[in-house]
């Protein structure tokens, strides 16, 4: 009785941090990859949903143009997800820029 008190509790806990941490690592780290790879000239969609062009990288500064003349500075996290091309084109074409 004393060895399933012990047990209940630990599969608890692994269920948890299989399902519920660690997805959430990973996602944390792919998209800490993808800040860390921002670079001029990529599409992108910012955590507030604006479309844009990155014109300059500074630091933890993005510069996106969202417009001909109209520019703006977005922290490097508040960028979500990249637009390009490249980034969303089908399987096939991919293997074969590659």
């Amino acid at each position: 009785m004393d060895l399933m008190n012990l047990v209940l509790p630990l599969l608890i806990v692994a269920t948890f941090y299989f399902f519920i941490i660690l997805p959430q690592k990973k996602i944390r780290n792919k998209q800490e990859a993808f800040s860390e790879s921002l670079a001029k000239g990529m599409q992108i969609v910012t955590t507030s949903g604006m479309y844009g062009q990155i014109n300059k990288v500074e630091g933890d500064i993005v510069h996106v143009q969202v417009d001909s003349k109209t520019f703006l500075k977005f922290a490097r996290s508040a960028i979500s997800r990249e637009l390009t091309e490249q980034a969303y084109a089908p399987k096939d074409e991919k293997a074969k820029t590659a």
